[in-house]
């Protein structure tokens, strides 16, 4: 052992693999959380298989983190896709891919991972004291409230992983945000990010079809141009086609008021012929009978049709082909950021140096998701937090080393 504590303030994915790797290099390693017990959130995420990382090629893989792939980068490089698959399989979990590329542990369960990984972790002599959630700094350490009142506890070294601020339910709260903001710590407002949208339906549509999915579509915004399928809820609309989208209409709607999902309802169809179809029906039959003879549509397709299109387009072939190749649907604000898969915004990556260090606070370092980024579902959000988590460990041990 170096004889040097190291402090580690979240025990979720980041924090832990913080652990795994400074506990390796043989430092006094303690996890703090201020849950009951630690992964919350990444044994939520198993409840749907655990996607752990996917397998497109890697030179697009790096690109899904926006704005801060660059920064990211050094980080992923570290800890590829296959690299956390090699790790997962030395904890006794193999992955699959699947059909859509995401990779996911074969027994499709979080729980499993979790617990040989806590298992190694303790092996390894990592201590974890959970109920102790974190209150600030004092001129003598750290400051947590826990069941039994205040602590302070002091280390050679400090490194938080308390995620960001969605399902603050499980631990990730922002309530570091303070914390951090009062010690000149810049932090971009966290936002709602992988979410829903608020879309003002009528109460005859969402009466009737909320809950219906919308299967075999393709949807279209400034994120690019993806096909799957999404849901319709009473509130808007969700699903993980529409949180590929996520950033793109949340952005629009802060810079311009205003923004628009597109919508192709009838993929498999070119443009002229479904013209052409809509055009050869009889004009006295209903509208239902024309939309699902003409276009093949049906159900909460033709309904989605009536619900934004007006009487002129609906009589107009040539319009009302356009429209349902690119049916625009306006949502109004993203759902709130309690209800979200994870959340963007947080400590600006140049308020940091390559070693994941606070420029502002020597000797304390962040990984995981409080970092400003984001990403879609798929697997780049655990790897993400994996990665950084392994890169602001690797800081800790050169800052402790050589200063």
């Amino acid at each position: 052992m170096s004889g040097k504590e190291i402090a580690i303030i979240g025990g979720g994915p980041a924090g832990l693999m913080a652990a795994e790797m400074l506990s390796m290099s043989g430092y006094a390693v303690t996890v703090y959380d201020g849950m009951p017990t630690v992964g919350r959130k990444f044994l939520l995420a198993g409840k749907s298989g655990l996607n752990i990382t996917h397998s497109e090629d890697y030179q697009h893989f790096v690109t899904r983190f926006g704005t801060a792939s660059h920064r990211l980068r050094d980080a992923l490089d570290g800890f590829t896709p296959q690299d956390v698959r090699t790790w997962a399989s030395g904890l006794g979990t193999e992955t699959f891919t699947g059909t859509s590329g995401r990779v996911f542990p074969t027994v499709m369960k979080a729980s499993p991972l979790l617990r040989a990984w806590l298992g190694r972790l303790e092996a390894q002599g990592v201590k974890l004291m959970t109920r102790h959630r974190w209150t600030g700094f004092a001129d003598s350490g750290l400051v947590f409230e826990t069941p039994n009142g205040p602590v302070t506890v002091q280390g050679d070294a400090t490194l938080l992983a308390l995620g960001g601020a969605s399902w603050p339910r499980l631990g990730a709260d922002g309530s570091w945000i303070p914390l951090l903001s009062d010690k000149g710590v810049e932090i971009a407002d966290l936002q709602p990010a992988n979410c829903g949208f608020d879309v003002a339906w009528s109460d005859v549509f969402k009466d009737r079809f909320a809950g219906a999915p919308l299967k075999s579509v393709t949807t279209m915004s400034e994120a690019g141009t993806f096909p799957g399928e999404f849901v319709v809820s009473r509130h808007g609309i969700e699903g993980s086609l529409v949180y590929a989208h996520c950033a793109a209409l949340r952005d629009r709607l802060t810079r311009q008021g205003h923004a628009r999902l597109l919508v192709d309802l009838a993929p498999g169809r070119s443009l002229e012929r479904l013209e052409k179809d809509l055009a050869r029906q009889d004009g006295k039959i209903s509208l239902s009978n024309r939309l699902r003879k003409g276009a093949g549509l049906e159900g909460v397709k033709a309904a989605l049709v009536r619900e934004l299109c007006s009487q002129s387009i609906l009589q107009d072939p040539a319009q009302l082909a356009r429209l349902i190749k690119a049916l625009p649907i306006p949502v109004v604000r993203p759902r709130p950021i309690a209800e979200a898969i994870s959340s963007a915004g947080g400590i600006r990556l140049d308020g940091l140096d390559k070693r994941y260090m606070l420029k502002a606070l020597p000797g304390v370092f962040v990984a995981g998701e409080m970092l400003d980024w984001e990403a879609p579902t798929g697997g780049y959000l655990l790897t993400a937090c994996l990665a950084t988590g392994r890169a602001a460990a690797k800081g800790v041990n050169e800052w402790l080393n050589f200063g």
